[in-house]
């Protein structure tokens, strides 16, 4: 069963939801550097807008009682790849330590001052107030 996630506190369209929650896992839309307050692009830079998108995304996982903390993915899609250095810095300071796993690649349509968008996917306790997920070691494997 799926459960539709929405916020005003970050950007919306008719076209898609911005987060849908399938079990324990949520999956994030597409989300840009806009803001949901003015409606205009957060600022002409990768940094302004890449620091904007984290911060929608972290609204909206909020709204589904997540945290980026519970973030296991993300990718990433530049509208120009010379942007790459200036969206890790400003991805570094909301993930400073563990990180999620990401994807970098080219935004496919070109939107007018339009610099990123980014996805995540993110895993949820519903309702465990337990200890985080602990890494369960397999077996390895040899190759």
């Amino acid at each position: 069963m799926k459960q539709i996630i929405r916020t005003d506190a970050a950007p919306a369209s008719p076209l898609f939801s911005q987060a849908v929650r399938a079990g324990s896992m949520l999956y994030l839309s597409g989300i840009t550097g806009v803001d949901a307050r003015t409606g205009l692009v957060a600022g002409a830079t990768i940094e302004e807008q890449t620091r904007q998108a984290l911060a929608n995304c972290a609204a909206i996982l909020g709204a589904a009682g997540s945290t980026l903390a519970d973030v296991v993915e993300v990718q990433v899609l530049l509208a120009r790849p010379e942007d790459f250095a200036g969206l890790n810095r400003e991805y570094a300071r909301t993930f400073a330590s563990d990180p999620p796993a990401r994807s970098v690649a080219r935004l496919g349509v070109e939107i007018p001052g339009l610099l990123v968008s980014i996805r995540m996917t993110a895993c949820t306790r519903l309702g465990d107030t337990a200890a985080p997920f602990e890494a369960v070691a397999g077996p390895s494997v040899a190759r």
